[in-house]
């Protein structure tokens, strides 16, 4: 037990529970966030390292080293490899790199009670980062559960039961997630920040759109000068801005003219914006995967694995696996 490093290193909580919240709540997490993080982390590891090689055994230098390893040398790279593939967000292999950062080997803590508690108080692995990442699989894996069981309370049997919801199309610009791409509610459909950088761009609400569709499909009702698209968040208005020009004779809702003129629009193309304007411009209600930040879990099995332990471990114990 290394009582004042373990204890510093719960300061990354608030920071994370920040981020957590951020991340919820507007699916943006600034950069600056994880600057006290890695200073912490780098300066907490140092000190645990100059502890353990002029004070420990070798063998606790060596438990220590492969810990280390683990932590930063795999479960890092680990977490990038899955922003690259799409499997994360950045702000989510950030936030694991700052975990395995602050945190790289086990920590322990004293409860002064009678008698006296330590957490975490079952078991956790050797590579606590292992503990934190199966704790973060094993919550993230709730919110599908409650969704799958809240449309089957509705009566909505379908094979996207598990990973979406219906709602009204008026509370599409305040909905973070993804329409689904067809009526049963299977397939990639489009990012609704893409959405709403495509109705920041021409300068129209999604109520405007509906009222004239016709006229919306027309990209001669483009304006002359679009406003610039911004990122498609929720809390945050754009203006300003121009556009590159498409062949407006074989584009319907200027959809090819946006793809075009915005470098980044979440892997929206032409024809899976037309689709979706298409959509939401006639139903009353679309189905949605609203989806959960992985940094919200992330740091719910961070909580778990200071707490209590490895989840897994138990579960697995539980039903006799182990």
């Amino acid at each position: 037990m290394n009582a004042p490093v373990d204890l510093v290193r719960l300061l990354a909580l608030p920071v994370l529970a920040w981020a957590a919240w951020a991340d919820l709540r507007t699916r943006r997490v600034p950069n600056r966030a994880w600057l006290p993080l890695v200073a912490l982390g780098g300066g907490l590891l140092a000190v645990e390292a100059w502890t353990v090689y002029h004070g420990g055994p070798t063998s606790a230098r060596r438990l220590f080293a492969v810990r280390v390893a683990v932590s930063v040398g795999v479960i890092v790279p680990l977490g990038y490899a899955f922003f690259w593939l799409g499997a994360f967000g950045g702000a989510d292999a950030k936030a694991l790199a700052a975990i395995c950062l602050c945190f790289p080997t086990p920590p322990s803590y004293l409860l002064p009670a009678t008698p006296p508690v330590i957490f975490p108080i079952a078991s956790a692995s050797g590579a606590f980062a292992v503990t934190v990442l199966t704790n973060a699989a094993l919550v993230g894996a709730v919110y599908p559960l409650s969704l799958a069981a809240r449309n089957a309370l509705a009566s909505r049997f379908t094979r996207a039961m598990a990973i979406g919801r219906p709602i009204a199309w008026s509370e599409i610009p305040r909905t973070h997630g993804r329409l689904l791409g067809n009526a049963n509610g299977l397939g990639r459909g489009l990012d609704l920040d893409a959405l709403r950088m495509y109705l920041a761009w021409r300068d129209a609400s999604l109520a405007e759109l509906r009222a004239a569709p016709a006229e919306g499909r027309d990209p001669e009702s483009l304006p002359a000068e679009p406003r610039t698209p911004g990122d498609g968040r929720i809390d945050v208005a754009t203006d300003g801005g121009g556009r590159t020009t498409a062949n407006e004779l074989t584009d319907p809702w200027g959809a090819a003219a946006f793809c075009d003129d915005v470098e980044n629009a979440y892997g929206a193309s032409p024809d899976g914006l037309r689709g979706a304007l298409d959509e939401l411009t006639t139903a009353e209600t679309v189905w949605v995967s609203p989806g959960i930040p992985f940094l919200v879990p992330l740091f719910v099995g961070l909580c778990f694995a200071l707490v209590y332990g490895d989840l897994l471990y138990a579960v697995l114990e539980m039903f006799g696996v182990i």
